[in-house]
């Protein structure tokens, strides 16, 4: 058996979870585009876009400004819970082993290094993923949509879980990401951050888990707090 490599910088490690450790994006499009569609509002791919990483409230409200839509509090409400159980139906059509690629075996060998792990999420469906990915033992700390009160891109999500999870610093702590607006998160509470996909503003920019590990991780922490 491989020995562990031995880690300098990094310390800890928070994954945000639709499109970096799990492809449940398409399941939150599908049922927005729904409730779009019961409100009369075009909604399309390139519109979803402007929703990865935000929360349902201001997801909601994003959708019923492009269709200049009013409703009441309590009808946003309603809106709200029927988008979150239709998108329930469909995470329970996720099998087991329906990770991204990379990704488990990321999880295995930064285990194995000692590197706290956390997940920093804005779904507040992400305890229920993990138990259906059966990864939720890997997780040191969990921080999602229930346990915040700022949405990104505010840097709160991660500022908690590294600081009151982890217990570890964002110096020596990397954010992965894949939406701009979680980026812009790790950035402003001074995280170093892989994003995943076309987003240059991150600090290293990945097409997927698979193309890194824990030691290039740690390699490039270390070049990045050396500026």
């Amino acid at each position: 058996m491989t020995a562990p490599a031995s880690l300098t910088a990094l310390k800890g490690i928070i994954f945000d979870l639709d499109g970096v450790l799990v492809d449940t994006a398409q399941f939150h499009f599908r049922a927005w585009k729904r409730l779009a569609g019961e409100l009369g509002i075009p909604f399309t791919a390139h519109d979803n876009e402007a929703l990865k990483g935000v929360s349902r409230r201001d997801s909601l409200e994003h959708i019923l400004a492009l269709g200049k839509v009013s409703l009441t509090e309590e009808e946003k409400n309603g809106r709200m819970a029927q988008k979150n159980a239709w998108y329930l139906e469909l995470v329970n059509e996720l099998p087991p082993d329906d990770m991204l690629p990379g990704a488990k075996s990321l999880l295995d060998e930064l285990r194995t290094c000692g590197v706290r792990i956390g997940l920093g999420s804005s779904s507040r469906n992400a305890e229920l993923i993990l138990q259906k990915l059966n990864i939720s033992g890997y997780f040191d700390g969990v921080v999602d949509g229930n346990k915040i009160s700022k949405s990104k891109p505010d840097p709160e999500v991660f500022t908690l879980c590294a600081l009151h999870y982890l217990h570890t610093q964002p110096s020596d702590t990397i954010v992965v990401e894949d939406a701009r607006s979680g980026v812009e998160a790790a950035r402003a509470g001074g995280f170093f951050c892989v994003g995943i996909g076309h987003l240059p503003q991150a600090d290293m920019v990945i097409a997927s888990l698979e193309q890194i590990n824990a030691t290039l991780l740690d390699q490039a922490l270390q070049a990045y707090r050396s500026v």
